[in-house]
């Protein structure tokens, strides 16, 4: 049987290597107060139920689930990116946000884990339990219907 102490280290090896994923998956889904809650409050589920959690095949997709779970549950409108505040951020193309907010979660995802952080096809499909090849091809979808929605053509 595992030691309180042995459990907290596990835990502790685990949020450091899964929380960055998590956030960067939620905040592109659902912005960055819905994304934030949502990736604390998986975590704090994630230490309630460590002792089952802990065995699964993919336990941070388990997570990145309850989270896109409780996010869900605490919107009421399609979820939409942040507006682009000039004097903070770099020059974005002022139709991104809307753009963006018109994909499906599942595509906006994809799109902004792959192309904004650099993750590879294999790591955001194993955040999201899904196969390499349905990230693609979220991501190629997300990107024709960007280019539409922004008038460019290559």
């Amino acid at each position: 049987m595992k030691t309180h102490r042995s459990e907290t280290e596990t835990f502790t090896t685990f949020v450091e290597s899964v929380e960055p994923r998590l956030r960067h998956a939620l905040v592109a889904s659902f912005g960055p107060d819905t994304g934030l809650e949502a990736v604390a409050e998986a975590l704090a589920l994630g230490w309630e139920r460590w002792d089952r959690i802990s065995v699964m095949d993919n336990p941070a997709g388990y997570l990145y689930r309850v989270g896109v779970d409780r996010a869900r549950s605490r919107l009421r409108a399609p979820a939409m990116m942040p507006p682009v505040v000039p004097d903070r951020l770099p020059w974005v193309e002022p139709a991104l946000p809307r753009a963006l907010g018109e994909l499906s979660e599942s595509q906006r995802t994809c799109v902004v884990l792959v192309h904004t952080y650099g993750y590879s096809l294999g790591e955001v499909a194993g955040l999201l339990d899904v196969s390499k090849s349905t990230v693609q091809k979220h991501t190629e979808r997300a990107i024709r219907r960007l280019r539409m929605a922004l008038g460019v053509e290559l």
